[in-house]
């Protein structure tokens, strides 16, 4: 049973694929220093960071703000790229090929940066598929979704596009992850579905909380299964095996609104509380604990950092976050109007991610 969200899109059902167009264009990048700030929310020590001034453009970072001397600034350092305005970036990870690749969400386009600030972009099919999460695959390319496209697509590193067939009618696909039984698993908002791409055709495994439970991340977990966030009605974490058997774990607060999920260096699952302003841990075993941050943060995207700590965005105030295994939180200020989502590890030792409201893509020494 299908439910409406107000998306426009086409009543087509099937899960065969079809190639897609690509187009590939190198976007000038400029890279901008910005010192790291102290907490401002009280829950960690502040790291004063380094400045740096404006980088070169045309894909070229200027000397003060090439990757190798990202090893030489402090913790908390941040550089920022600009994209084309509209751009609206959601998603980013590594990809196989050592690049940094995002979506579009606004432009519905995917995009790769490397780790020395060269972007280029590639067009999707149509200018309003609003591309989401993405993720590495088991196949050498990286895979994505599309949530108002109502499908999966993937992209190799060379930028070649295939989009397959449309899923059912307003499932909006949202989380992507690769699994460690090598398929591609994502999650359907609409259906409250957590589904399983293999052989070009999508496994559907209900939730048990159902169609309202409203599934975002995904990620693997140190224990061989999917672990997953419920925004909506269900307010949980789930667990699903790679044979599709689903376990849910509520959380103890009300309306937290999970969003983004990533396995942890101490081998916990580690999530983001959107409508708590909080960040999550839950052991495999299923054991829940919450860490607050400051009110009307609206953390969103979350990934294990190279310094053993986890990396999020709060979209609302502007910041990049780091909580270490024990729960102690420094926050970074970005600059208002920002909105950081999507985070990842990067290959270079830093952590990357998005500001959708300044269509940017950033990296942060850990």
């Amino acid at each position: 049973m299908n439910r409406s969200c107000g998306l426009m899109m086409s009543l087509c059902l099937g899960f065969l694929g079809c190639s897609g167009g690509s187009g590939s264009g190198s976007t000038p990048s400029v890279a901008k220093g910005i010192a790291g700030s102290p907490p401002e929310d009280g829950t960690g020590e502040g790291n004063a960071g380094n400045s740096s001034s404006l980088g070169g453009s045309g894909g070229a970072l200027g000397p003060a703000n090439a990757a190798g001397a990202a090893s030489t600034q402090s913790s908390g350092s941040i550089f920022e790229f600009d994209l084309p305005p509209g751009s609206g970036p959601e998603g980013i990870a590594l990809g196989p090929d050592g690049n940094l690749w995002f979506t579009e969400m606004a432009a519905s386009k995917i995009g790769r940066i490397t780790p020395s600030g060269a972007i280029s972009e590639f067009s999707l099919s149509s200018t309003d598929l609003k591309p989401e999460a993405i993720t590495a695959g088991p196949d050498g390319n990286v895979w994505f979704t599309e949530s108002r496209g109502n499908r999966i697509g993937r992209i190799t590193p060379s930028g070649q596009i295939t989009e397959f067939d449309r899923l059912y009618e307003e499932a909006t696909p949202r989380g992507i992850a690769l699994g460690s039984d090598h398929h591609i698993w994502f999650t359907e908002w609409n259906n409250g579905q957590v589904l399983r791409w293999s052989n070009g055709k999508a496994d559907e495994f209900n939730i048990p909380s159902g169609e309202y439970s409203d599934p975002r991340g995904i990620t693997a977990g140190p224990d061989g299964n999917l672990w997953f966030t419920e925004f909506g009605t269900g307010n949980n974490i789930g667990r699903v095996t790679t044979a599709g058997k689903i376990d849910e774990f509520p959380l103890p607060t009300a309306g937290a609104g999970a969003i983004g999920i990533i396995a942890g260096p101490d081998g916990n699952l580690w999530f983001t509380e959107s409508g708590a302003s909080q960040i999550g841990r839950i052991t495999t075993a299923g054991v829940v604990t919450e860490f607050p941050l400051a009110s009307s943060s609206d953390p969103v995207g979350i990934a294990a950092g190279s310094d053993g700590n986890l990396w999020f965005s709060e979209s609302e105030a502007g910041r990049i976050g780091r909580i270490t295994p024990s729960g102690r939180v420094t926050t970074f200020a970005l600059a208002p109007g920002s909105e950081p989502r999507g985070v990842c590890a990067g290959p270079d030792s830093n952590v990357w991610f998005v500001e959708s409201g300044a269509n940017r893509v950033g990296r942060i020494v850990p």
